[in-house]
């Protein structure tokens, strides 16, 4: 039987690999890194139980390790390709995005691990957008474009034989996992020699600031990579101490004593210098990002999430510089006061899922989930919310652009469309964590000698 690398391992070997490359690449990428470590420790070192509680859940030690990155692609042939040399390292598109619902031509998916094991050993994500030439108002711009992007192969020969022979073979031995992220890291580097020619490159700016970076370049250089914080709010005020600018405010929910969800800040792209066919120029695609991840909500609960938010929203809109930015942040604690903020008032009123595990031993047979709970015997984790929010992942795409402009469009979703350039189906994220609850609560039940509730809960 042949000796294969876990997926898990593979997974972390090209995640330190790719932190490793754009560290060197964005020097402020390892400030960034640097500054959310020190804010980490001084969490834990001043709340024991929550250390506690996370080391308990399993949470614990992904947290150092834990990025997401971004990419964008530009046609379906690159989209497949990407899913399959993602799935070598164990990760599968969860979940389908429309950005368009903020001015943005691309749709998405996020490309992560689903068990929970591996979600706890690197929970690596790549949220990956393919760009949507049809939504161009220029449509001889959009064919000009797609021409270009038809002539560019994103994938190196010895990444795409060594994804084939993972396919056909089932896996990949060490040497063949490091050779493997070798070559797919080839696919997400920098590089500062644009494809096109200048006057095509404006052209391209012109209708689209995004469009131009998916367009104008060899592959889908990883335009950020993003560590997990405990506490955003000390992030967004520490960054300018060290030389970083953060944006205007932070994405998402406003602080809270339970984290719901996902919240997000960034700093600004940097200008980099690019060569035109030998002409100089410069181009603003790559910046740092910062994330605190909450719980999971539940249906129920996304949909009052969904309108306390856009009760903000509708309230103060954050201009292109960051005007009105303390007036959002006032509204949208305001909008938010009246959703439950403890764990219990969260799992009671089916608002956030949640994890079981077993606690103190329980004599007899209980009358209820509650009464176990209540004496201790089944212990209750947050499940942390592993995906994306469209609404912050455009504000974070705007603010890159060079503007923290809040903005409200119609959708244009196409997740058909998107599932087939990709060759295969997104899962349901819900369906993931809903999965993840019952599970836990059967094995805990079982654990507990306790099966007779684990219909009945």
């Amino acid at each position: 039987m042949t000796d294969f690398l876990h997926p898990d391992a593979i997974r972390t070997l090209f995640s330190r690999a790719m932190s490793d490359m754009y560290r060197a690449e964005v020097p402020q990428y390892g400030t960034l890194i640097d500054l959310v470590r020190d804010v980490n420790a001084r969490v834990l070192a001043e709340n024991p139980a929550l250390r506690d509680r996370m080391r308990a859940a399993d949470e614990l030690d992904r947290l150092d390790v834990e990025r997401h990155g971004a990419i964008r692609v530009g046609t379906a042939a690159e989209l497949s390709l990407i899913r399959r040399m993602f799935a070598v390292m164990g990760m599968v598109p969860v979940g389908y995005y429309d950005l368009s619902v903020a001015g943005l031509p691309v749709h998405s998916t996020a490309f992560r691990p689903v068990d929970p094991h591996s979600l706890s050993r690197n929970p690596f994500r790549v949220f990956t957008s393919l760009i949507r030439l049809e939504l161009l108002e220029d449509q001889d711009l959009a064919a000009r474009a797609a021409e270009i992007l038809n002539d560019r192969s994103i994938v190196t020969p010895a990444a795409l034989r060594l994804i084939e022979q993972a396919e056909a073979k089932g896996g990949l031995t060490q040497a063949e996992a490091e050779a493997f992220v070798a070559a797919a890291l080839e696919t997400f580097r920098w590089h500062a020699e644009a494809t096109v020619d200048a006057a095509t490159y404006s052209d391209l700016v012109a209708a689209h600031r995004l469009i131009a970076d998916v367009v104008s370049f060899r592959g889908p250089h990883i335009n950020h990579l993003t560590p997990r914080t405990l506490d955003i709010d000390a992030v967004q005020a520490e960054m300018p101490a060290r030389g970083i600018s953060p944006k205007a405010v932070v994405e998402g929910p406003p602080r809270r004593a339970a984290d719901i969800l996902l919240r997000q800040t960034s700093f600004k792209a940097l200008q980099e210098p690019i060569s035109f066919h030998g002409e100089t120029g410069t181009h603003t695609a790559r910046f740092g990002e910062i994330e605190q991840r909450g719980v999971a909500l539940k249906p129920a609960g996304r949909a009052m999430y969904d309108a306390c938010l856009n009760d903000a929203r509708g309230r103060v809109s954050v201009g292109p510089n960051g005007e009105r930015a303390a007036e959002y942040v006032a509204a949208l604690s305001d909008a938010f006061a009246g959703f439950p903020d403890d764990l219990t008032a969260l799992r009671q009123q089916g608002l956030a899922y949640v994890r079981y595990r077993a606690g103190a031993p329980v004599d007899g047979a209980a009358a209820s989930v509650e009464d176990l709970i209540a004496g201790g015997h089944l212990i209750v984790d947050p499940q942390t919310y592993e995906d994306f929010l469209p609404v912050s992942a455009a504000g974070i795409f705007q603010s890159n652009l060079g503007s923290d402009e809040q903005s409200n469009f119609g959708q244009s979703a196409n997740r058909a469309a998107f599932e087939a350039a990709m060759g295969a189906s997104v899962l349901d994220e819900l369906a993931l964590y809903q999965a993840a609850e019952d599970e836990s609560l059967r094995v805990a039940l079982t654990l507990l000698g306790q099966t007779h509730l684990i219909n009945a809960a």
